[in-house]
């Protein structure tokens, strides 16, 4: 700040843009990372990116019982859903380790002068 209590606003900018562009870098390692998750001991794996995206799924042959196909559908979706979600909260984990510091910057008063 320059005297007077006025806030230096190249400064501000310069900060801002240098906030922005860390977000956004964040965002993309975010989208190239893979996360795990499984459900029913391994049986089913499901694999998203950081930012969510569903990008694999593997379903062992073990959880397939050919003598009761309609329980094994049923079964295989609700691993499916397992493994999904399961992935999906690794993501945001993995969300809140990349992007946490920065929202907290931007919402915390990281920026001097700024009322928010």
């Amino acid at each position: 700040m320059i005297p007077g209590g006025q806030p230096n606003m190249q400064q501000l900018l310069q900060q801002a843009q240098k906030m922005q562009q860390d977000l956004a870098a964040a965002q993309q390692e975010l989208a190239e990372t893979p996360v795990e998750g499984s459900a029913g001991g391994g049986l089913v794996k499901a694999t998203v990116t950081g930012s969510g995206e569903l990008q694999g799924l593997v379903i062992d042959p073990k959880a397939v019982d050919a003598d009761s196909p309609e329980e094994t559908a049923e079964t295989i979706a609700d691993l499916v859903l397992a493994a999904v979600r399961d992935a999906n909260a690794s993501a945001q984990q993995l969300q809140q380790q990349k992007l946490g510091p920065l929202a907290q910057g931007l919402g915390g008063g990281g920026i001097p002068g700024l009322p928010f």
